[in-house]
């Protein structure tokens, strides 16, 4: 019985017991909370419900909490149940019903923690979206890991999920990269506003021998050329420094392409008409300020040029018309205006704001022994995904940026994620269901099998803490879901990591050499097999392998 399959039972006999007493059953909340206990001694759960809808049902928290107790303990599930304090009431399951949950975890293998609270839900998520003009930095590369690690916990809570790259390949930053390739294969210095580093030398140098004429002409037609072909190639790059992370896209959609196609006329169209764009010292202007933004924002300069959010407009347009019910925007820490911005965007359009959400991202640091990283000499002025891939391996680069909430900022000490201990959440984790692996090739050789186990022989306080452990992972998974939270699984993967280990260290889960083997060895590798496979979930909602062997 796992802590959802409880709250549901509770919540019925609470229903019932209401109904008996002929006292308003209606107040019992959908979703009834329940709790491990803080101190074990007071019982594998625990809930608040008596507190929560005595007194709107018409009788005192003790009193309902007491009815409570005598109905639930009578369930062949659970073993006590006792009213503690103001109406609080503590649960200990039968040993058959704790074991129920080892039993669900070996049926549903893969699909364990999986839930349909996002069926038929169209979700489009853009994260690290980097311009095109240089690798991709450290804000990018958390976006990378958090954001492909989100897109599993949607699609793990039944959601369907567009992973989307807006590649940005218009405008003046285009521009500057441009002429920055131009000087650099001139062998002059680099522009004052442009881009430095030796990633601009090296793909200089690829365009000129991909393009032996690419000086050749005048100024504007050299810059073009540069342009189409560096774009490309540095695009190129961070294609395959994402992919050789572990993350992949859908869609790779290209901004130049909302203004070649029309849409952003059509866009700024459809404003004009609904009238919501309106014309001011010779500019037209969003009534953004109509729609929770904090002033209204120009859409089309007095020049007659676009501002840049209109392509912003046009985009949000298009990913709706694509048939999306949300559009989840995974931006960088000095985006935080963007929030109104887009959420005005959609307003203004007609849809629904509520169905835009812009997740903010907080910086990274590296260290290493307590002290700054310097910066990298190839892109020059920051650290890239790639420098931080060959500072510690893809794993421990992926489950150190996924594991802290993207609220507050991370300091990454290569030292400690880089060593073979477990001070390093990451080999801690890899280790246990390396562990794990290894004890079902020992038992295969032992010819131990947990085919038939009675798993009702798992009375142990750390069997009972290590099976608790496992019945929470599908509430973790809903809450990452629902709270856009990934970090949840990854220190929920440490915690299980540790409640394995210390069973490990107190259960005898083999025969020793020379005995039989019992009931009991097999219930507890049974045991074992389903912590090695929520272990491996999480870990795969993470985007971090689960060796075998370490």
């Amino acid at each position: 019985m796992t802590p959802a399959d409880l709250a549901a039972h509770i919540k019925d006999t609470a229903v019932r017991v209401l109904e008996s007493h002929d006292l308003d059953s209606s107040v019992v909340p959908e979703t009834v909370t329940v709790e491990r206990p803080r101190n074990p001694e007071h019982g594998d759960y625990a809930t608040n419900i008596a507190l929560q809808v005595a007194k709107k049902a018409g009788t005192n928290p003790r009193e309902l909490a007491g009815w409570l107790c005598d109905e639930l303990a009578s369930s062949p599930e659970i073993d006590s149940a006792e009213v503690a304090g103001p109406g609080f009431i503590n649960l200990r399951l039968a040993a058959a019903a704790q074991g129920s949950i080892v039993s669900e975890v070996l049926e549903q293998a893969e699909s364990f923690g999986n839930s349909a609270i996002y069926a038929d839900q169209k979700i489009n998520l853009e994260f690290v979206s980097a311009n095109p003009t240089g690798p991709i930095h450290l804000g990018g590369t958390r976006w990378a890991a958090v954001g492909d690690s989100l897109g599993r916990v949607l699609e793990a809570a039944g959601a369907e999920v567009t992973r989307e790259y807006y590649f940005n390949d218009h405008g003046e930053q285009i521009n500057r990269f441009a002429r920055s390739l131009v000087a650099a294969a001139k062998g002059e210095p680099t522009p004052e506003d442009g881009y430095g580093g030796d990633y601009i030398t090296e793909i200089a140098e690829a365009v000129v021998a991909k393009r032996p004429d690419a000086l050749e002409g005048e100024a504007a037609t050299v810059e073009e050329t540069f342009r189409a072909e560096g774009v490309e190639m540095m695009f190129e790059h961070i294609k395959t420094s994402l992919h050789d992370f572990g993350t992949d896209f859908d869609v790779f959609f290209h901004e130049n392409s909302l203004f070649e196609s029309g849409a952003v006329d059509k866009a700024i169209e459809r404003l004009k008409d609904n009238g919501n764009l309106y014309e001011a010292d010779g500019a037209w202007w969003l009534r953004s300020s109509n729609f929770g933004d904090d002033k209204d924002r120009v859409v089309i300069k007095s020049d007659g040029n676009h501002a840049y959010i209109a392509g912003d407009i046009a985009y949000v347009a298009d990913k709706f018309d694509r048939g999306h019910d949300l559009a989840i925007y995974m931006l960088g820490a000095d985006h935080h205006g963007y929030i109104a911005r887009l959420k005005a965007a959609a307003a203004a359009l007609g849809y629904n704001p509520e169905q835009v959400e812009v997740l903010i991202g907080q910086m990274v640091n590296l260290l290493r022994d307590g002290k700054a990283v310097k910066m990298s000499k190839r892109a020059g002025t920051v650290i890239t995904l790639d420098d931080l891939v060959d500072a510690i391996g893809v794993d421990a680069a992926r489950y150190s940026l996924v594991r802290s909430s993207v609220d507050s900022s991370l300091d990454i000490d290569l030292s400690l994620w880089a060593s073979q201990s477990s001070d390093n959440p990451v080999y801690y984790v890899q280790y246990g269901h390396a562990r794990l692996c290894s004890i079902k090739r020992k038992a295969d050789e032992l010819g131990v099998s947990r085919e038939g186990a009675d798993l009702s022989l798992l009375t142990h306080e750390k069997e009972g803490d290590l099976i608790r452990t496992l019945g929470e992972f599908p509430e973790v998974v809903e809450a990452a879901a629902t709270l856009r939270e990934p970090h949840r699984i990854a220190r929920y993967a440490e915690e299980l990591a540790g409640v394995f280990h210390r069973f490990y260290d107190a259960c005898q889960i083999l025969p020793k050499a020379g005995e039989e083997a019992q009931p009991i060895h097999s219930a507890r590798l049974a045991l074992a097999a389903a912590s090695r496979q929520v272990l491996a979930n999480a870990l795969g909602l993470v985007g971090v392998t689960a060796p075998e062997r370490m």
